[in-house]
């Protein structure tokens, strides 16, 4: 999988992987037909080949706050608007937490 990098290595956000959103409508209830506006962040996670961290937010919640997320670490000093996190790997596998729903913000 190749993203546009940035200067520490992690790609920007991007559209939200099939199998994290398939996972978030299936098992966490989210909205299919609002899922698909959010993007995701994600780093390599360490000692799990071909299996990625990411993160899930809603770029229309970042703008109104002036937060611009520019990788996965942009969402550490921002962790209000974490919506979804979780990892998903190449084999089309996803586990997410539904972040904001524990934190009480939906």
């Amino acid at each position: 999988m190749f993203w546009k990098k940035r200067g520490n290595g992690l790609p920007g956000p991007k559209g939200l992987p099939n199998p994290v959103g398939r996972e978030i409508v299936t098992e966490l209830g989210g909205n299919p037909d609002r899922i698909w506006d959010f993007k995701a962040v994600m780093r390599p996670k360490e000692g799990e080949k071909g299996t990625f961290e990411v993160r899930v937010f809603d770029p229309a919640q970042a703008a109104s706050q002036k937060i611009t997320v520019q990788d996965y670490n942009s969402l550490t000093e921002h962790p209000e608007l974490i919506l979804y996190e979780g990892w998903f790997n190449e084999k089309r596998e996803a586990k997410m937490k539904d972040v904001a729903r524990d934190v009480g913000a939906k």
